[in-house]
């Protein structure tokens, strides 16, 4: 009996998610120019024939996984923006990337890896520029947040927040076993959040 087009499109959307979860694995075991789409495949326990199915190769695994990583920025920053005083949508902001990096401490070294990879690679450089220019464009309208709830110079404290944030993940992402982020987490809405 032949599948149905729901199904289908159900076993699609499964075998993508696959490929990516192993593609981020590699890429955060092996890092990206040490990992081949051999080892991609094992992971995946599918074929190269099958993963080449659904990806041309691995810039395209790289490409997905980054425009997964823009979406979920937008998501966050949408949501926040959605919520109805600058104070809890900075909140949301904290929280949001908190939990993020509470639930996947090493997605976030992957990431924070790109970013800090040489500019020489034309293949790196591309997504990474593609990831900075989107948090540039968040990071205007977490500043504007920031000016709507009257702190003194709001560029700048912005600035300090995203800082702060980013060593706080970092730091988590580091030593997940002996860091306090619920205590540090508390800590961080108190100060930017309840102005």
């Amino acid at each position: 009996m032949p599948r149905t087009p729901e199904e289908n499109e159900r076993i699609r959307r499964a075998t993508t998610e696959q490929i990516l979860k192993a593609t981020m694995d590699m890429f955060i075991e092996k890092g990206y120019h040490s990992t081949s789409i051999d080892d991609v495949a094992k992971r995946a326990e599918i074929s190269k024939g099958l993963l080449y199915h659904y990806f041309k190769g691995k810039e395209d695994l790289l490409a997905a996984l980054v425009k997964i990583r823009l979406n979920d920025i937008l998501v966050v920053m949408n949501t926040a923006a959605a919520k109805e005083t600058p104070g809890k949508q900075i909140k949301y902001i904290a929280l949001g990337a908190l939990e993020d990096v509470r639930r996947q401490p090493e997605v976030f070294r992957f990431y924070l890896n790109l970013f800090t990879q040489p500019k020489l690679d034309p293949v790196v450089a591309k997504y990474s520029k593609m990831l900075m220019d989107e948090q540039a464009r968040q990071f205007e309208v977490q500043t504007e947040m920031f000016q709507k709830l009257g702190v003194k110079n709001p560029r700048q404290r912005s600035l300090y927040f995203s800082s702060t944030l980013q060593g706080i993940m970092l730091m988590f992402s580091t030593y997940p076993e002996n860091f306090p982020l619920e205590e540090v987490k508390v800590q961080v809405i108190e100060e930017f959040c309840c102005l």
